[in-house]
C-alpha cells in the first residue's frame, strides 16, 4: 500500500509537470515579412493594402514592407504607411530580398517574376485570359507558392475577393456605358435614363452574377431598360425576385442573343468567373447587327472574352470601334476608382492574411485553411489548378495530394 501511494504521488506530479510544460510551451508560428510592391502592369493604380490594413497587420505581428510610392496612385502617401508601422523600401529589389510573402493586385509582369526568390509565397490576381506561360514556369522552378484571387473560395462556394471587385466593376460598367453613349465620344447620343417623352437606353447584361447584379441595379437606378440573360434559369429567377420583376430575363441562347443585339444600345459581358476560361458567346456576325454608336463593355475580358470582337484595352486607351460599335475591354476596370478599390481589396484580403501567422510552415497554413488551399495554383513545383494546366500545357497535381505527401 505504501508503494502504491508513492507511485500515485509520482504519477500525479509528472502529470502536473507535463501539463505545465505544454501550457508554457511557446507557440511556433511562421515569421511573416509581407511585401507590397508598386504595381507595374499597364495603368494599374491600385495597391494591395491601405495604410489602415498595414496597421492592423503590424499590430498582429506581421511585418509589412512597402515599396516607395506604391500607394501614391491611390492617394496613399508613403508617410501614411510609415505612421501605420510599415517599412518603406527604396527599390523592388530591397522588397523582394526581404519579404517571404508578396501581396499585389495585378498578375506579376515578366520583370517582376525575375525578382522572386525561391520558396516565397505570392497572393495576387492571375487573369486566366492573359496567362504568361513563361512566368508560371519560373514560379514552378523557384518553388513559389502562388495563390490567385480568382480561386480563393470559402466553404459555402463564395469567391470573396472576386465578388468585391465584381461589385465595383458592375457599377463602373454602367458609368462607362453612359459616357460612351454620348455624342462627343462617338456614341449614339442617347441619355441612359431618358427623360419624359423620350425613351431610355436599352441595356442587355450577359450573366446573372455579381457584376450583372450591380450593373442592373445601377442601370435601373438611372432609369434604363434592362434585360439580363444567363444560361442558368435559377440565377434568372433570383434576379427577377430581387428586382421585383422590374427587369426582363431570358435564357442566353443564340436566338435571344441575336434578337437583343439588334435593339440594345449597350451590351455588357458579365459572365461568371466560376466558368474559369470564358469563350465568346456573342459572334462577330451578331455584333455586325448592332446599331451604329452602340456600346460593348466586356467585363469578362480578364478571364477570356464574352464577345468575339473583344481585345484587351487599357485605361489610357480604353476603347476601339469595330463594325460601328464602341468596345471597352479593360481587364482591370476597378483601377479607375483606385482608392475605393484598394480599400475594398484590403477589407477582403485581411482575414486571409491574418491566417498566415497561425502555423509554422506554408504546408501547415494551406492544410488548415480551406480558402487558401483552394486559392493555390502553384505549389511544390506543380500547377494545382486544372484550367491553368490546360492553358499552359504544364503538369497538374491535386493540391491535397501534394500536401499529404509532405
Amino acid at each position: 500500500m505504501g508503494y502504491s501511494g508513492e507511485f500515485e504521488g509520482i504519477e500525479y506530479d509528472l502529470g502536473i509537470k507535463t501539463l505545465e510544460r505544454w501550457l508554457i510551451k511557446p507557440e511556433k508560428k511562421m515569421n511573416i515579412a509581407l511585401g507590397i510592391p508598386k504595381e507595374r502592369a499597364n495603368d494599374e493604380r491600385r495597391v494591395a493594402l491601405s495604410p489602415a490594413g498595414v496597421k492592423i497587420l503590424n499590430e498582429n505581428g506581421i511585418r509589412v514592407l512597402i515599396e516607395k510610392n506604391a500607394g501614391l496612385a491611390s492617394n496613399f502617401p508613403d508617410e501614411e504607411y510609415a505612421e501605420a508601422g510599415g517599412y518603406l523600401t527604396e527599390s523592388p529589389d530591397d522588397l523582394y530580398n526581404n519579404a517571404n510573402v508578396i501581396v499585389k493586385v495585378s498578375p506579376p509582369q515578366a520583370e517582376e517574376a525575375a525578382l522572386f526568390k525561391p520558396d516565397q509565397m505570392l497572393i495576387s490576381a492571375l487573369h486566366l485570359g492573359s496567362v504568361n506561360k513563361a512566368i508560371i514556369r519560373t514560379f514552378l522552378q523557384k518553388n513559389i507558392t502562388a495563390l490567385g484571387f480568382e480561386f480563393i473560395e470559402t466553404r459555402d462556394g463564395e469567391l470573396p475577393i472576386v465578388r468585391t471587385l465584381s461589385e465595383i466593376a458592375g457599377s463602373l460598367a454602367i458609368q462607362t456605358a453612359a459616357k460612351y453613349l454620348e455624342t462627343g465620344y462617338g456614341g449614339s447620343g442617347i441619355l441612359l435614363g431618358g427623360i419624359a417623352g423620350v425613351p431610355p437606353a436599352h441595356i442587355t447584361i450577359i450573366g446573372a452574377g455579381t457584376v450583372g447584379l450591380f450593373a442592373a441595379q445601377d442601370a435601373l437606378g438611372l432609369g434604363a431598360q434592362v434585360t439580363v440573360i444567363d444560361r442558368e434559369i435559377n440565377r434568372l429567377r433570383r434576379f427577377e425576385a430581387f428586382f421585383n420583376r422590374h427587369i426582363v430575363t431570358a435564357i442566353a441562347n443564340d436566338h435571344y442573343i441575336s434578337e437583343l443585339a439588334k435593339i440594345s444600345d449597350v451590351m455588357i459581358g458579365a459572365l461568371s468567373p466560376k466558368q474559369k476560361v470564358i469563350n465568346p458567346i456573342v459572334s462577330e456576325d451578331v455584333i455586325k447587327t448592332m446599331r451604329t454608336g452602340s456600346v460593348i463593355i466586356d467585363v469578362s475580358i480578364d478571364q477570356g472574352a464574352c464577345f468575339a470582337t473583344s481585345r484587351h484595352t487599357t485605361h489610357t486607351n480604353p476603347i476601339f470601334v469595330k463594325h460601328g460599335v464602341t468596345h471597352y475591354c479593360v481587364p482591370n476596370i476597378p483601377s479607375a476608382v483606385a482608392r475605393t478599390a484598394s480599400f475594398a481589396l484590403t477589407n477582403t484580403l485581411l482575414p486571409f492574411l491574418m491566417k498566415l501567422t497561425a502555423y509554422e510552415t506554408i504546408t501547415e497554413i494551406l492544410w488548415n485553411s480551406h480558402s487558401l488551399r483552394k486559392g493555390t495554383y502553384a505549389f511544390k513545383g506543380y500547377v494545382t489548378q486544372k484550367p491553368l494546366a490546360e492553358i499552359t500545357g504544364l503538369q497538374c497535381r491535386e493540391i491535397d495530394m501534394l500536401l499529404a505527401t509532405g
